[in-house]
């Protein structure tokens, strides 16, 4: 029988390895309608001030970092999820190593 669906037990373990003044992201899963893409962070690293062509989504879900989603500052920890329309300028900065799971919606033109 054909399996309909996909399973991660444990996403993080599919986090890679990041050296300590590093950023990595990896693309675990792609298709027609979504993009799926887990970074690791070390502490102190960011990704500075930026925009998506699609909206997307954040899933925190491990570590601790200062959020900018437009003009708020927030915080994300373990658990933390941001839905962000298109084109919401936005930045993460990683006070503590970070996995996060980042699926980028694709537009169905």
């Amino acid at each position: 029988m054909e399996k309909h669906y996909i399973y991660f037990e444990d996403l993080a373990e599919l986090a890679p390895d990041v050296p300590s003044d590093s950023i990595l992201s990896r693309t675990f899963h792609e298709d027609e309608h979504l993009k799926a893409i887990l970074f690791s962070f070390a502490a102190g690293q960011e990704l500075s001030e930026h925009t998506a062509s699609q909206p997307a989504i954040l899933h925190f879900l491990q570590g601790e970092a200062d959020l900018k989603l437009g003009p708020e500052e927030q915080k994300a920890g373990p658990g933390t999820w941001v839905r962000m329309p298109a084109r919401l300028p936005h930045s993460v900065h990683a006070r503590t190593p970070v996995t996060m799971l980042l699926l980028l919606y694709k537009s169905q033109s």
